[in-house]
């Protein structure tokens, strides 16, 4: 959704073809922030452009692995982060991920 020189991307979970990836956390985090990175290319923005992202964790003990992938894919760049722990996310996810990216028009 765009909002002025905002886009405000959902929730992202590890879904591939319309089903949770398998390998744990890490392969879950690494195609959640694959299917963000494609919906903000999508409107002409990428992960570069994230100013803030709000994630949620059904087991706080996974986030160690999760911030490894987490911080990979968004190299040196740091946006803004609130990490939750949960009791249970859609599609019995382990992690998901929004975002807000600042793209002007």
């Amino acid at each position: 959704v765009r909002a002025g020189d905002f886009l405000i991307v959902s929730g992202q979970g590890g879904m591939l073809d319309g089903k949770r990836v398998e390998g744990g956390v890490d392969a879950e985090t690494r195609q959640a922030l694959a299917n963000l990175s494609a919906l903000l290319e999508s409107e002409g923005a990428g992960l570069g452009d994230v100013v803030k992202t709000t994630c949620f964790l059904t087991d706080m003990e996974n986030f160690t692995s999760f911030n490894e992938v987490y911080a990979a894919a968004f190299g040196s760049h740091r946006p803004a982060r609130s990490t939750i722990g949960v009791a249970s996310l859609p599609a019995g996810f382990l992690v998901e991920v929004e975002a807000w990216a600042y793209k002007p028009e």
